[in-house]
């Protein structure tokens, strides 16, 4: 935990696959700890194929199947079938001139949220809109409280403690063009 925290968590995410995947992880995620997810992570990579959108939305019955027996993974069929629905949103987007990482981080402000003052907040405006526009192209799994989580994940929010060392580091990449 302590190497993801200095490492990835917060950091500035702009690529829209890498978006899109820890968006699908946060997914999963709902309902049980972070911990749990970040153990499994490799697993998740392998068992989705490295997480390219293009092979997730062609995933059949049988792929279904095969996720809901690998043990290494969180087995939801309503999980494992919205990561399959959101890699076909993720593409309808870009089918219609839509990139993932203009659309998320254009509906956060643009520009990364302060944060690191009240870590009790699980929501926001922010994380509600996104929360909506997502749902509105077809993802699931992707409520306000998820989003909110996913956010602060890939540095949308900086919500490191003003305190810690990786403060002002998130907010330094995030300005970085």
């Amino acid at each position: 935990m302590v190497k993801y925290h200095d490492e990835e968590w917060g950091t500035p995410v702009r690529d829209g696959r890498e978006l899109w995947e820890t968006l699908v992880i946060d997914g999963f995620q709902a309902g049980l700890s972070w911990r749990t997810i970040l153990y499994k992570r490799d697993a998740f990579r392998a068992a989705f194929k490295g997480f390219k959108p293009e092979v997730v939305a062609r995933f059949t019955e049988r792929d279904v199947e095969r996720l809901m027996a690998d043990k290494g993974i969180v087995r939801s069929h309503a999980k494992v079938r919205a990561a399959i629905g959101n890699a076909q949103a993720y593409l309808d987007m870009m089918a219609r001139g839509e990139d993932f990482s203009t659309f998320v981080w254009t509906l956060a402000g643009g520009r990364q949220i302060e944060g690191g003052k009240n870590v009790h907040v699980t929501q926001t405006p922010e994380s509600e809109r996104i929360s909506k526009e997502l749902k509105k192209r077809g993802f699931k799994f992707v409520g306000p409280v998820t989003v909110h989580a996913w956010m602060q994940a890939v540095g949308m929010i900086n919500d490191h403690e003003p305190h810690c060392y990786r403060h002002e580091e998130v907010r330094e990449l995030a300005n970085d063009p």
